[in-house]
Order: C-alpha cells, then sequence, then structure tokens
C-alpha cells in the first residue's frame, strides 16, 4: 500500500538545513552562544495558496503591512501571475535590532497558473494583509462534457 505525500519541492533543503542548524547549536551551544536561525530562509516571498474550480483560477497570498501604491499584480502570456512591490521597515532606520524575521525591500514572485486565464476577467482584493486574486479561466482551459454516441 502506497501512501500519499503533499509535493514539498524544499523538503530535502529544510532537512538538511535543520541538520546543520542543530549541529551548529550543538557547537555554539557549549560556548553559550546562540544558533542561527536559517529556517526562514527557505520561504519564497509572499507565501501564496493557489488552487482552481471549474471556471477560476484563485490566489491568495501574505502580505502583512504592505501599502496598495506599493503591489503590482499582472497577468502574462495567459498563464504567468506576477506579484510585485515594495515593502518598507517597520521600525525606524535607526532602531538597534534584536530580532528580524519579517523582510522588506522590494520583492517579485512569478507563479505559472494551473491553467489558461482571461486577463481581462481578473479581480484582486487586499484586505487585512491577505491579498486574494480571482482569475475567470478562459474559454478553451475550461473542461467540456464529451457526449458519447452509440450506434
Amino acid at each position: 500500500m502506497s501512501v500519499l505525500r503533499r509535493w514539498s519541492p524544499f523538503r530535502e533543503l529544510r532537512h538538511e538545513m535543520r541538520r546543520v542548524r542543530r549541529e551548529m547549536g550543538h557547537l555554539f551551544g557549549r560556548r553559550g552562544l546562540e544558533a542561527p536561525d536559517w529556517s526562514a530562509a527557505v520561504v519564497s516571498y509572499p507565501p501564496v495558496n493557489l488552487w482552481e474550480d471549474g471556471d477560476f483560477v484563485y490566489a491568495e497570498a501574505e502580505l502583512p503591512g504592505l501599502k496598495l501604491q506599493d503591489l503590482e499584480i499582472t497577468v502574462a502570456g495567459d498563464n504567468h501571475l506576477t506579484l510585485k512591490g515594495m515593502r518598507e521597515p517597520s521600525a525606524p532606520a535607526k532602531a538597534e535590532w534584536h530580532r528580524q524575521e519579517r523582510g522588506f525591500g522590494n520583492f517579485e514572485r512569478v507563479l505559472m497558473l494551473p491553467a489558461s486565464v482571461d486577463s481581462a476577467r481578473v479581480e484582486a482584493r487586499l484586505e487585512n494583509g491577505v491579498l486574494t486574486i480571482k482569475m475567470a479561466k478562459s474559454e478553451t482551459a475550461k473542461s467540456k462534457r464529451i457526449i458519447v454516441k452509440a450506434e
């Protein structure tokens, strides 16, 4: 009996980073130093959920603290979604940082969509730091029922 497992392209990399982190922790732990936390470096920004139904493709991205004027969304070639923007730092420039896990600066994320979409029928909404995009599938991408004739 085979086991189904969610595909995660960075699973091996995360496993290896945890192993290195554990070994660094053992090494630095003897001297009272804290090992660096590299787990955040593996994840792409912004994190995105992508799914589809019969008529639409949906994308949802976490963009806390992002201003609407600093966001650009494009659909190119019928099946490439680009999220591009600029996130400002949340603390004054002269502040003394003690921990910085939330990044800032320019970002660009290009996603290949599971189906062709009609770029004229895309809706996007930014609410409470969550960007929701609803993209209508092009007519050629929608599944069609085939009627089978019998003789």
